[in-house]
């Protein structure tokens, strides 16, 4: 009698959508020694689907029958979902997602088919996690979508693992995984986990009081705050493992053991103490461990990524001494973004301002997992080297301008630099504006009104090659390689022709830097056009999900190029497929409506 001694607290929210349609369904059995509880999602939206609810009926009865949490009985339990569905009698073929959980309040194990989503938490940091069974959790795999785009991803309900399949059935079983005393279990459908991210989840768990109803009524609260436009229906659930089983009997077994060996409870005694005291070690090294934690996102918020720095590199090291893996991965993920911003910090200081400007753009981009912590500062700082970029880039057409005798034209970039950097306190930039004057106000006065007509050829040919440098950055920036390769041509023939090696070397890089986007291109196109052909072949044989894959795989390589032509085509192909594949989908069915039709023709009459 486990249950006695264990303490199990569940609450749940199930809510249907605008239409008063819910298809959702929790169902939950807990018995002395074992417990079942379930989870489904009715995946047709059907006036009269029951699908959920008869997977969970079908699911907690096969457990029911043979209480236990081993693997066989998980896969009764799925198994008998599946069939319930597929011989309801029903007007259209009912499908759904589902989440079974067994457990013997001292460990628990999972099983699933289609993208209802379980997270296990202690103490608010993940221990276990699901996966979709679904084609965009593949692409999450193949690394060709980031996890924080799931869900809105297209391909987010496109399953290849549901309740309703009549030949291969291939749920997901796991392992079984231990529980520990406050433990907290979460089940949620899509209409949670399409509008809640998981950073979300985390923090109501990590600051969740005793009361299970209270972190469900919190969890719904932000749900519906959102006020999302497409919001349907949902259900969370969450079971707190406040205790788990331990047997009675344990300590008079033990007491009985130690009085007939006094010698090894002495021993075991010694032992004891020094497990205790590491025991106590390790805790306390977990409590510096989340304080550094803390400290480092604290002095991140702070704008001091130096003291950041050095508590998470501490925090780190015991993470590594712990093998904490989601602390490990935290840590990771916060000492990725100071480095980038201290390396740019120091780009910064080293008027590095190009460079500067990347370093803080990669910032931005690591602190998505971060929970764009620290995103105001990065904000600030591209915005400031941004600034300090325009002052120069002003200062070098001025000097462009300049050399090309346009000295009324220059004169007014170098004001506008001036300007810029005296509103933003940029005190190198605007001296280097105020030099630039002064030596165009110099050379003006200098220049003799009769100017050498072959000077003026020269300055003409400058200005040529700049502007065909001009055009050819112009180019290459919109990603017209040609038409840039052939500026730079044209601008290394004119620096040739008057003998400027150095300037016709620089086109000759850029012209090469060109060359090489060119066979980039070509190679993207390439292997846009393999996806192409891998979709091609697929289709070819039936496997349409694949087909379907690849196509989206060229289609986003097509989208990375701007070839709206070819991403157009592809969107198509994959209409064509969703086609073929209902068609197809609609043949079997038909196929297997006539066989049972035939075989109740052959079969004879009951009395």
């Amino acid at each position: 009698m486990r249950k006695q001694n264990a303490e199990f607290k569940t609450a749940f929210t199930s809510e249907a959508d605008h239409d008063l349609k819910n298809t959702d369904y929790f169902g939950f059995v807990e018995l002395d020694d074992f417990a079942c509880y379930v989870i489904a999602d009715g995946i047709d939206d059907q006036a009269d689907a029951l699908s959920a609810k008869l997977a969970v009926a079908a699911a907690v009865s096969a457990f029911s029958e043979a209480p236990s949490m081993g693997r066989r009985t998980m896969l009764s339990c799925l198994q008998a979902a599946n069939k319930a569905l597929l011989e309801a009698k029903s007007r259209m073929r009912l499908k759904a997602s589902i989440m079974v959980v067994l457990t013997n309040y001292v460990k628990l194990r999972y099983g699933q088919a289609g993208n209802i989503r379980l997270r296990l938490y202690h103490n608010g940091f993940i221990r276990q996690q699901s996966t979709d069974q679904s084609l965009t959790a593949d692409l999450v795999k193949e690394e060709r979508v980031e996890p924080d785009k799931v869900s809105d991803h297209e391909e987010r309900n496109n399953l290849y693992a549901y309740l309703g399949q009549a030949k291969e059935f291939h749920p997901f079983i796991s392992k079984k995984i231990k529980l520990t005393n406050t433990d907290a279990l979460a089940l949620y459908t899509r209409g949670i986990w399409e509008h809640v991210d998981e950073g979300e989840l985390r923090d109501v768990f990590a600051e969740a009081s005793n009361d299970p109803q209270e972190l469900v009524d919190n969890v719904e609260e932000m749900l519906l705050s959102r006020q999302p436009e497409n919001l349907g229906k949902y259900t969370f659930v969450t079971l707190f493992i406040n205790k788990v089983f331990t047997d009675p009997n344990k300590k008079r077994r033990i007491r009985r053991i130690l009085m007939a060996a006094i010698p090894i409870v002495i021993m075991l005694s010694i032992i004891t103490v020094v497990l205790v005291v590491r025991h106590n070690r390790k805790m306390e090294k977990k409590k510096q461990m989340e304080l550094g934690y803390t400290d480092t996102i604290e002095y991140i918020q702070s704008d001091n990524y130096v003291r950041a720095g050095e508590r998470c590199a501490d925090a780190l090291a015991l993470a590594e001494e712990l093998k904490d893996t989601g602390m490990r991965k935290e840590l990771g993920n916060c000492q990725k973004l100071i480095e980038s911003v201290l390396a740019a910090e120091e780009q910064l200081d080293g008027k590095k301002y190009a460079e500067a400007q990347k370093g803080y753009q990669q910032a931005a981009n690591r602190s998505r997992y971060t929970d764009n912590v620290g995103m105001d500062y990065i904000e600030e700082r591209l915005a400031l080297t941004a600034n300090y970029i325009s002052v120069y880039d002003l200062i070098n057409l001025g000097d462009v301008l300049a050399l090309n005798l346009q000295y009324s034209k220059a004169e007014e970039k170098y004001l506008e630099a001036k300007a810029l950097a005296g509103r933003i306190y940029f005190d190198e930039g605007r001296t280097s504006a105020m030099d630039a004057l002064e030596k165009l106000y110099t050379d003006q006065k200098a220049e003799k009104e009769a100017e050498d007509e072959e000077i003026k050829k020269q300055l003409a040919q400058q200005e040529s090659g700049a502007n065909y440098i001009a055009k050819g950055d112009e180019a290459f920036a919109q990603g017209d390689y040609e038409s840039a390769k052939v500026y730079y041509a044209s601008a290394q023939q004119t620096y040739g022709s008057m003998e400027d090696e150095i300037q016709a070397a620089a086109a000759q890089e850029k012209q090469n830097a060109v060359e090489q986007k060119i066979r980039e291109r070509d190679l993207q196109k390439q292997e846009a056009e393999e996806y192409e052909q891998q979709a091609q072949e697929a289709a070819d044989i039936g496997d349409y999900m694949t087909a379907k894959k690849y196509c989206l795989l060229a289609k986003d390589v097509y989208a990375s190029l701007k070839m709206e032509d070819k991403v157009d085509e592809i969107s198509r192909k994959m209409d064509a497929l969703d086609i073929k594949a209902g068609i197809e989908a609609a043949k079997v069915a038909e196929a297997e409506k006539a066989a049972e039709a035939e075989k109740q023709k052959e079969e004879p009459a009951g009395d």
